[in-house]
């Protein structure tokens, strides 16, 4: 015979500390409250790099000559005008040194191009600043690189650059070497053009300090101030319509409190989430609310698959005591669901170990979620369904079953 588990055991201490848990979690939830992405927080995200330029180009001809830059090389793309109306490309695949580059780029009719960085620099990774029109014309356009043992810039220094501008915040972007600096200002929805007044802001903020030959713009988000609203409205309606329906299906599968006790995992689960994104200051985006809503579904389902063994524990009559039915059918899916969190979790700790950034975020919510995911179908809803039929009789479900 199965060994069966004492479960009922942990139920206590498994409320006390999920309920110290999310305690905490509230507390600072309406004290540090939640780092918010623009999209529940309207205002702009910009990514600065500080830099300096490799090399400069210009162009004084009537074609359109497009740059296109990668990690290997540079393209020019020529569109003729008038009657040579030819499309040329010329690929410059990484010379050796930006002297070279710079040599073999002014050989194309009306590009001049200068070479800023000691001609003696190796060619790699340029790349160009993203707020500027990759077409040449007579304005200076900027190749960036980035040099090997750079002076680092202190976190500090930008933090000082933007101590007098209200509700901006800056971080460290990437690696302290890259000098990459992720400004952040909120839109208050009164003026029309909040997401231009902003990056003019932020970007003559850096070059007044470094100059405009060493800023480059990485990346730019904004989302306006009625967008970022309805999208909160929407996510908060659609996890509420996610609980019920859940609540309903379990009512028609099971009984009441099955299902409340399935509902009340599920929240468990969420608010879980939710206090370790609070004591994290990680940023809540659209990314992370699908994480959470993955983990509910999760969740539901290995809850579902306990209380179909204890029913069928019921019917069968394995025994006259509700808890010692628990216990058993706890035991009988314990293989099934430590089996099933493991393999998840195998795919979330990859995901977590190789992408970045919001991916990142997800994957390491997604290992929260699923280790609370299977730790509440088995102690939290078993607990409160315990809880529930404390003074249960097999005659109480032949009751049930009539009706």
């Amino acid at each position: 015979m199965k060994k069966v588990l004492k479960f009922n055991k942990f139920f206590v201490p498994a409320v006390l500390i999920s309920s110290v848990l999310i305690i905490a979690g509230i507390v600072g939830l309406f004290t540090a409250g939640i780092n918010f992405g623009l999209d529940f927080e309207p205002g702009m995200i910009e990514n600065i790099r500080v830099v300096p330029t490799a090399i400069e180009l210009t162009y004084s001809g009537n074609a359109s000559v497009t740059v296109e830059t990668s990690a290997q090389k540079v393209d020019f793309i020529i569109s003729g005008s008038g009657a040579d109306n030819e499309t040329k490309s010329f690929a410059y695949i990484t010379y050796e040194t930006v002297g070279d580059m710079v040599t073999a780029m002014n050989q194309v009719n009306g590009v001049t191009a200068k070479a800023v960085a000691p001609v003696a620099t190796k060619a790699a990774d340029f790349f160009a600043s993203s707020d500027k029109i990759t077409k040449l014309s007579s304005e200076t356009f900027r190749l960036y690189y980035a040099p090997e043992n750079a002076d680092i810039i202190p976190i500090e220094d930008i933090r000082t650059l933007f101590d007098d501008m209200e509700g901006c915040s800056v971080k460290q972007s990437g690696a302290v070497s890259e000098n990459t600096f992720q400004i952040r200002t909120k839109d208050d929805g009164v003026e029309n053009e909040a997401s231009k007044l902003m990056q003019e802001e932020v970007l003559g903020r850096f070059v007044s300090q470094y100059g405009v030959a060493n800023v480059a713009v990485i990346k730019t988000d904004f989302v306006g101030s009625k967008f970022s609203s309805s999208l909160a409205t929407k996510s908060i309606f659609l996890v509420i319509v996610t609980l019920v329906l859940i609540f309903l299906y379990a009512t028609i599968r099971f009984h009441w409190d099955f299902a409340l006790g399935s509902v009340i995992a599920l929240l468990h689960d969420s608010l879980i989430m939710i206090a370790f994104i609070v004591a994290t200051r990680m940023e809540f985006d659209s990314l992370t609310l699908a994480a959470i809503l993955t983990i509910v579904g999760y969740s539901i389902n290995a809850t579902v698959v306990i209380f179909d063994r204890v029913r069928e524990n019921i019917r069968n009559g394995v025994s006259k005591n509700f808890t010692e039915i628990m216990n058993i059918s706890l035991s009988d899916s314990l293989s099934r669901t430590i089996i099933t969190t493991v393999t998840t979790l195998l795919a979330a700790v990859a995901l977590y170990i190789f992408t970045s950034d919001s991916m990142k975020n997800f994957a390491m919510l997604l290992i929260v979620g699923l280790v609370s995911g299977a730790y509440s179908s088995m102690f939290i809803s078993g607990a409160f369904v315990s809880a529930c039929r404390k003074n249960w009789k097999p005659s109480d479900e032949i009751k049930a079953d009539a009706q």
